[in-house]
């Protein structure tokens, strides 16, 4: 395994610093995000993709440092009512400059439609009951999202791109495994996981349990963490709304990596996952922590990693097998 970062997770920093850091620091991927929920702090995706210069500058200082490129990242909602266009816009430059820098595979999400025709705000179905949840699921898996999706995987192979990667991610239809499989089952071996165990943790998910069942449909993978605050979730559940900044009323937070889920639990998850097959993978790093600040949090999460990840591949081999 390798450990990445997602360069949002240093945006106080210029792409010069970033390279340098990660240098430093012994990460090896750089996965940038290019726009929609980032406000793309170290590229100029439009640029890149105008000029072969700027891209074979950008590919020279990555391999000065000896580092490579994970992922693009176009995280947002392109299935938005109102602004789906525009975010679809940035998830197909993603493609365009992943088959310029012979990346293979694009990180998003699902995206998230309204619950009908007219509506201007997606919305996100919780729950089976009452009986219109089921109405608004139709319309937005059938009317909206799964012709969505087959014409951006069909525009993803054409572009010599074979893995679209999701994260169940709350506000968005695709959030557990089911909705996954859904996706997975209607439009292919294309699209796969960009597993980030932060989300399902809040959810109440296990994302071991989702390692060992599932590991061939994990594609990337987020190094994220959550903690979990049981007195408060007693009082406001798992569907906090409170302000992300009240860390200490809300039932979860995202924080830096061992700060939620102890080592024990980290060594677990990346030994799982060499087990399940990723072991030339990345844990791209990413930093959302209100309480530590970014250039500590990756240090800390860096050398978590280092104690927890495997870096070699297995070669024992069973007496007389």
């Amino acid at each position: 395994m390798k450990i990445g970062i997602v360069t949002d997770s240093l945006a106080s920093l210029s792409l010069d610093e970033v390279i340098a850091l990660s240098a430093e620091l012994g990460i090896e991927c750089l996965e940038f995000s290019i726009g929609n929920w980032s406000d793309s702090p170290h590229l100029d995706a439009t640029g890149l993709l105008r000029s072969s210069v700027e891209r074979r500058e950008l590919k020279a200082r990555m391999d000065d440092h000896g580092l490579i490129i994970s992922a693009f990242n176009a995280n947002g909602n392109s299935l938005h009512p109102t602004d789906g266009q525009r975010q679809d816009a940035v998830v197909r430059q993603a493609i365009a400059l992943s088959r310029h820098f012979e990346v293979p595979q694009v990180n998003l999400m699902s995206g998230l439609p309204g619950g009908g025709p007219g509506d201007h705000c997606p919305n996100w179905v919780t729950a089976a009951w009452p009986p219109e949840t089921a109405h608004m699921l139709d319309y937005q898996w059938n009317d909206v999202a799964l012709p969505y999706w087959r014409d951006l995987a069909e525009h993803a192979r054409a572009e010599g791109i074979t893995q679209l990667c999701l994260e169940m991610h709350g506000n968005q239809l695709v959030y557990n495994l089911p909705s996954f499989l859904r996706l997975h089952g209607e439009i292919g071996d294309i699209v796969g996981l960009n597993l980030d165990p932060s989300h399902l943790l809040w959810m109440g998910a296990d994302p071991i349990e989702i390692v060992k069942r599932y590991a061939r449909h994990i594609y990337h993978v987020h190094a994220k963490d959550t903690a979990i605050n049981p007195a408060r979730i007693g009082l406001t559940s798992r569907l906090d709304t409170q302000p992300m900044g009240d860390l200490c009323q809300r039932g979860w937070s995202y924080v830096t990596l061992g700060y939620g889920q102890d080592s024990r639990w980290w060594k677990a998850f990346c030994y799982w996952l060499q087990a399940g097959g990723y072991q030339k993978g990345v844990l791209s790093i990413e930093h959302e922590d209100l309480n530590l600040s970014r250039r500590e949090g990756v240090v800390r999460s860096v050398a978590l990693l280092k104690e927890c990840m495997p870096t070699e591949a297995p070669d024992y081999e069973l007496p007389g097998a």
